[in-house]
C-alpha cells in the first residue's frame, strides 16, 4: 500500500512518499500554502499521480500532549482532505519531526538555503516513517492507534 505523509507548515506543506509495499518513506516535495483549497488540489494530483491509498497528517502536539491551535489547524485539513479525495486520512502525532528534520539535514551538512527549502518535506518524510514503523507487522501497535486516529 502506497502512502503519502504531510507536514501541515504556517508557509510550506511537506509531502513525502512510501514506496509501493508501505515500507520505505522519503522526502517527495514542499507544496507553498497560497491557500487550503491550493494545497488540497495539488495533494490530490499527487494522490492521484503515485496511486496513494491512505494519506498519514502531521498533528503536532503540545510537548505535554495537549492540542494547541496548530493540531486544531492541521485537524480541519485533514478533514478537508479527507472529504476531497475519499481515501483514508489518518492523523500522526508530529512532535519535534521539524526539529529533528533540521538535525538531519544539518548532519548532511546541507546549507541554509537547502535546509530552508526541505525541511518541511524531510519533517513529512519523518512523520510517515513513524506511522509505517508503528504499522508494522509484529510490533503491538497497528495503524489505527494513531494518537489522532482516523479522520475521514
Amino acid at each position: 500500500m502506497r502512502l503519502l505523509g504531510i507536514d501541515v507548515g504556517t508557509h510550506r506543506v511537506g509531502v513525502a512518499l512510501s514506496d509501493p509495499t508501505g515500507v520505505i518513506a522519503q522526502s517527495l516535495t514542499v507544496i507553498p500554502r497560497q491557500s487550503w483549497e491550493q494545497v488540497i488540489s495539488a495533494v490530490a494530483a499527487l494522490i492521484h499521480a503515485h496511486g496513494v491509498e491512505r494519506v498519514v497528517v502531521g498533528l503536532p502536539l503540545r510537548l505535554d500532549g495537549r492540542e494547541g491551535d496548530a493540531a486544531a489547524a492541521a485537524r480541519r485539513f485533514a478533514g478537508r482532505l479527507g472529504r476531497a479525495v475519499e481515501i483514508p486520512v489518518v492523523l500522526e502525532d508530529e512532535r519535534l519531526s521539524t526539529a529533528e528534520a533540521e538535525r538531519i539535514m544539518l548532519a548532511s551538512d546541507a546549507g541554509r538555503n537547502v535546509r530552508r527549502a526541505r525541511r518541511d518535506a524531510v519533517a513529512a518524510a519523518l512523520i510517515l516513517r513513524r506511522y509505517l514503523d508503528r504499522s508494522q507487522p509484529g510490533t503491538g501497535r497497528g495503524p489505527d492507534s494513531t494518537s489522532g486516529g482516523d479522520v475521514a
